[in-house]
């Protein structure tokens, strides 16, 4: 099931940046490089950049790519960096993914990456998933237990929509939710996503 979980959830990250029309993408932590290896099969997207901290899983990243040890010079890049601080490299971007990246971040930090992703480089779209905390009880978890030793929050439905609502208005931006995974009529899905569009005035 976690398996399918996570097809789900690329591929309607795909969709929704497919949507948009995004020429350009930047994956904010983008680990082992399972979206990059996919939107590199996307024609229409001409530029691709991952990043992220963990060395390991980026050099993995590489290798699937065919990338060399720099992260790639071409069409697609794995490269060593924050999405916690300004960076020249992640401006000029039609569209940020942050998928099931947030959770890993210091509540403390939050605000950082509020001002890098939506003030500094200020993609038209952005996209982010996050685990859905009211329904870990349908994955068999007790409470209070989160989905991985390293989240270091986990939202309810309440929660991520009340941040994410804040974050759009704060950078003029338009938000709008998608549930992800079978629903629950009560709990809703096991991963809950938040699509930022900026407005006309802000574009």
């Amino acid at each position: 099931m976690a398996s399918e979980l996570h097809e789900e959830r690329l591929e309607t990250v795909i969709r929704h940046l497919l949507d948009a029309g995004a020429g350009s993408v930047v994956d904010l932590g983008c680990g082992r490089g399972e979206l990059l290896l996919r939107l590199a099969r996307e024609g229409s997207i001409e530029r691709i950049v991952g990043i992220d901290l963990d060395t390991a899983a980026l050099s993995e990243a590489r290798r699937s790519l065919g990338l060399g040890p720099d992260g790639g010079r071409g069409r697609v890049r794995a490269l060593f960096g924050s999405f916690e601080r300004d960076d020249p490299r992640l401006r000029g971007f039609d569209a940020a993914t942050l998928v099931e990246t947030i959770e890993h971040v210091d509540p403390r930090r939050l605000s950082l990456v509020e001002q890098t992703v939506f003030a500094r480089c200020a993609p038209g779209t952005v996209l982010i998933t996050t685990p859905n905390q009211e329904y870990n009880v349908v994955h068999g978890l007790p409470p209070g237990a989160m989905r991985h030793p390293d989240h270091r929050f986990e939202w309810t439905r309440g929660k991520f929509r009340g941040w994410a609502t804040g974050v759009a208005r704060r950078h003029g931006y338009a938000v709008r939710f998608i549930d992800i995974g079978p629903p629950d009529p009560t709990l809703g899905s096991s991963t809950q996503m938040a699509r930022f569009t900026r407005t006309p005035a802000t574009a």
